[in-house]
């Protein structure tokens, strides 16, 4: 995907899925690429319609949020662009757990029992509720990987304020439970996630992309327990079976590793994949659209000229 240059922009930023049009110092065009990364890594490949999947996801789920908490999004010109407040954002990403599950695991399984500051039980199994869901945060770092860090931490550094992240802990739960029970509604359970926020005068916006495969990892509910108890792995809908495979051919972003080949075959399964989480999540066929860069651009200058 080429850089747009729209009227009134003033900055512009690539992230690594997105692509960030600042519109005057009010308004951001957020361009979801069909780029993918893991571990902090943008493959090499883009997948077909993982754009699309993402921005829509987001969108059916920041309408279905809006009474909980205020966020960014004011509209989705094209399919895989959203159209919102430009926020301050918090450096710091929210990131929800209701099960031992990826990186909580992996922490988890090292025979460590604290992750972020916050206790994890003994004796629970990968995959396993946590008795309530816990609060893991990260720092949102410009470059390199995004480092875990505790809430004594974000606070006592001035990363965000006490006030304003106990407000975020509160957004943070009621979000997720929101979420929870959406996916329930549709046979999965939402495992994980993160959130992240910003901050427009005194008011807090919930910001970016929510219950995405990108941001979030999803089970199936029918089964789980008999999985559970036989100790089998859960059937999921997340990202986390593309870690996997890169786990699993000897990459994890770490210096001097280089990103296993994927092949046609390969890039079209995990495109089927994030469609699949798109059916399941919002209960819709997902129709694929794909509109040139000059379609695009006039949508999104159509939006801004209103």
């Amino acid at each position: 995907m080429s850089n747009f240059s729209f009227p009134r922009q003033t900055a512009f930023y690539k992230g690594k899925v997105r692509d960030v049009y600042t519109i005057g110092d009010d308004l951001l065009v957020m361009i979801a690429s069909n780029r993918i990364s893991a571990f902090d890594v943008i493959l090499p490949r883009p997948i077909p319609y993982k754009g699309q999947v993402l921005n829509q996801i987001a969108a059916y789920m920041l309408k279905a949020t809006e009474d909980i908490c205020p966020n960014w999004l004011e509209a989705s010109p094209a399919p895989n662009v959203s159209i919102g407040k430009k926020c301050m954002p918090f450096r710091v990403e929210m990131v929800v757990r209701g099960n031992l599950t990826g990186h909580a695991w992996r922490t988890y399984n090292s025979g460590l029992r604290e992750l972020c500051g916050v206790p994890m039980p003994e004796g629970m199994k990968e995959n396993d509720y946590f008795p309530t869901p816990i609060i893991t945060p990260s720092t949102k770092a410009e470059v390199g990987h995004d480092e875990d860090i505790s809430r004594e931490a974000i606070i006592e550094r001035g990363i965000v304020s006490e006030a304003d992240y106990v407000q975020l802990e509160k957004y943070t739960l009621a979000l997720f439970q929101r979420g929870k029970e959406i996916a329930a509604k549709r046979g999965l359970i939402l495992v994980d996630t993160k959130y992240e926020f910003g901050k427009i005068g005194d008011t807090i916006y919930l910001m970016d992309e929510i219950h995405t495969p990108d941001s979030s990892r999803y089970f199936y509910a029918d089964g789980y327990e008999e999985r559970q108890q036989k100790g089998e792995k859960q059937k999921q809908l997340s990202k986390e079976f593309v870690r996997e495979w890169l786990i699993a051919n000897n990459f994890m972003g770490k210096e001097g590793q280089s990103v296993p080949e994927m092949s046609d075959e390969w890039i079209q399964t995990i495109s089927q994949r994030y469609i699949e989480l798109y059916e399941q999540v919002i209960g819709e066929k997902f129709v694929p659209e794909e509109l040139s860069e000059e379609e695009t651009f006039r949508r999104v200058v159509g939006y801004l000229g209103k």
